[in-house]
């Protein structure tokens, strides 16, 4: 059982233009509503796996409950006082545009009651997944309290955040931590991506790993860095990769694979999310012959 944690869930939108305009009229050819939140997206591929998963989120309002509503995955709810927020996605041509909201306001009391709503889940679970950003007054060392509570129950995490959150999931001793290459600079002021990998080992990560977009992925351990590059002459949509990425990983640590196999699922998952219209999709097919054509079975 892998257990996700989104701390900012949304009703994520997304507008199809045939050319994405800024100042101009933009005519929407296709829209799409689902669930979102990177966390969300996570729990999403892996129910598509086939792997045991459970959504644990907080909802708001209106929105919350429209999102509880269409969740196709495992989940548990605690309640927020604020509204769940909004993304919105306009493809076209050239990359897309992502237009986030911060989320609702949130309060000490509101985290206590999810801390043990979480606590609940993480008896039995085999892997704690946090991915996403924090609304708004939810403190970063938050992450902190998750990780240890998630050790506490023998549970290893694997923490998809940025900034302070990212600094605070290391501090705490999470077994991996999974940014991208942009959000491992920033949060650690580096200019380079081994400094930056050491530097949050130093403060108690286990694994490093580091999401590089079209250069592949790499895991940094003390001894070595494991690379494997990106699946070539692949386009679409690349909103969701970096989530169907985690998925992959995540499904490789419950499973015992081998760190370079846990990659190479990465890598496969992220490049066929890229081949569907909405974040938390997944071509399947697609991702199978990408192993196959490295020799790995699904």
């Amino acid at each position: 059982m892998i257990v996700v944690v989104t701390p900012n869930p949304a009703v994520d939108v997304t507008y199809r233009v045939a050319r994405h305009e800024p100042g101009e009229t933009n005519r929407v050819l296709d829209v799409q509503r689902r669930p979102g939140g990177k966390g969300l997206n996570v729990a999403h591929v892996l129910a598509g796996l086939g792997v045991a998963v459970t959504a644990v989120l907080p909802l708001g309002g209106e929105a919350g409950r429209w999102v509880a509503g269409q969740l196709q995955v495992p989940h548990d709810v605690s309640a927020l006082h604020g509204e769940t927020r909004t993304t919105v996605t306009v493809v076209g041509e050239g990359h897309p545009t992502v237009f986030t909201e911060p989320g609702p306001e949130t309060s000490e009391a509101e985290w206590a009651r999810f801390g043990a709503l979480l606590d609940r889940h993480l008896a039995g679970a085999d892997l704690l997944v946090v991915s996403g950003s924090l609304p708004r007054g939810a403190a970063p060392e938050l992450l902190g309290e998750w990780v240890r509570a998630a050790h506490r129950a023998g549970v290893r995490v694997l923490a998809d955040v940025s900034g302070p959150a990212l600094l605070a999931a290391a501090k705490a001793g999470a077994d991996v931590v999974k940014p991208n290459l942009g959000e491992l600079l920033d949060a650690t002021s580096t200019v380079d991506e081994r400094a930056g990998a050491e530097q949050l080992a130093r403060l108690g990560a286990g694994i490093v790993v580091v999401s590089r977009g079209a250069e592949g992925i790499a895991a940094h351990t003390a001894s070595e860095v494991v690379e494997v590059p990106a699946v070539p002459g692949v386009s679409g949509n690349p909103t969701g990769a970096g989530d169907a990425a985690t998925a992959g990983l995540a499904a490789a640590l419950v499973a015992g694979l081998p760190l370079v196999q846990g990659l190479r699922r990465a890598a496969a998952l992220g490049a066929a999310a890229v081949l569907r219209p909405v974040a938390g999709e997944v071509d399947f097919g697609a991702y199978r012959r990408f192993l196959d054509s490295n020799g790995e079975p699904a």
